[in-house]
């Protein structure tokens, strides 16, 4: 029984790393702490005695059970983009919250549009720094293949160079975002052009983005005390954003920065157009 409980303390000091890497992995709090609870399920049924190194042994167990899920996901018909995927139980919402913070809705929106190697490869070593030697036994393949995996993904994350240009329509977009949420006419009608305009696509009109307009003072009031769950990001060569339904993205804002005002905004929800959009967080 001692031994036992010395097994179940072990576990639950590892849990809340396992949970991160889960629900990295997943993006999805109740699916990260199922895949969590299947470790331990797998841990009970072993000789813990012959585990060198628990911590790394559960860490690569609960990998694997996520990359499993998300090839699974792959291999049914996926949710359009632009659709809502199965809600969490409200139990699940405040753990959802707090997790979403700690990794962004951007990134979990970017995260979800890589393959599944890609994606472990990228968390595992990125965000945990794990090696690519216990990557590629995870994912069966070389290290020198995980390697690649997190490159690729790296830079589908990044959504381009970081140069001072992209910063500079990020930090714009960014004051725009600020200043809609505040509800601040005058900060909205500061960062955008006088002759600014607004476009809309079928689906993003039945969302609610509004109809086509032109002018600082139609748009500014347009998007006055709005895009509260809106998060900026890298789409195509300039930045943006991304207005996410948990883990799917529903809503895209694409910008047009000129001389450090917005000059055009173009609402996205046709989930085709939104499939083929490539879009970084800008982190890593």
């Amino acid at each position: 029984m001692a031994q036992k409980n010395l097994l179940v303390d072990r576990f639950e000091a590892a849990r809340p790393h396992l949970l991160a890497v889960a629900y990295r992995m997943l993006g999805s709090a109740s699916e990260a702490e199922d895949v969590v609870q299947d470790a331990w399920l797998r841990l009970d049924g072993q000789d813990a005695a012959g585990i060198e190194d628990l911590p790394a042994w559960l860490r690569r167990v609960v990998a694997r059970l996520a990359l499993d899920r998300l090839r699974h996901r792959r291999s049914r018909a996926e949710v359009p983009a632009g659709e809502t995927p199965e809600q969490a139980a409200p139990d699940d919402l405040e753990a959802e919250a707090v997790l979403l913070e700690s990794v962004g809705a951007a990134m979990l929106v970017v995260l979800e549009r890589l393959a599944p190697a890609e994606r472990l490869a990228f968390v595992l070593h990125d965000m945990f720094a794990v090696p690519f030697d216990e990557i590629a036994a995870i994912i069966e393949r070389s290290a020198e293949a995980a390697r690649q995996l997190a490159s690729r993904a790296r830079r589908r994350v990044r959504g381009g160079p970081m140069d001072a240009d992209r910063r500079r329509q990020k930090t714009v977009v960014e004051a725009f975002l600020a200043a809609s949420r505040a509800g601040d006419f005058a900060a909205l009608l500061a960062v955008l052009d006088p002759d600014v305009t607004f476009r809309a696509d079928a689906a993003a009109m039945r969302l609610g983005a509004g109809a086509d307009m032109a002018g600082a003072e139609a748009v500014a009031t347009a998007f006055k005390g709005r895009a509260r769950t809106a998060v900026a990001a890298f789409i195509g060569e300039g930045a943006g954003l991304l207005v996410p339904a948990g883990r799917t993205l529903r809503l895209v804002l694409r910008m047009e920065v000129r001389k450090g005002r917005i000059a055009a905004i173009e609402a996205l929800a046709e989930p085709a157009v939104l499939r083929d959009l490539r879009i970084g967080a800008g982190e890593a």
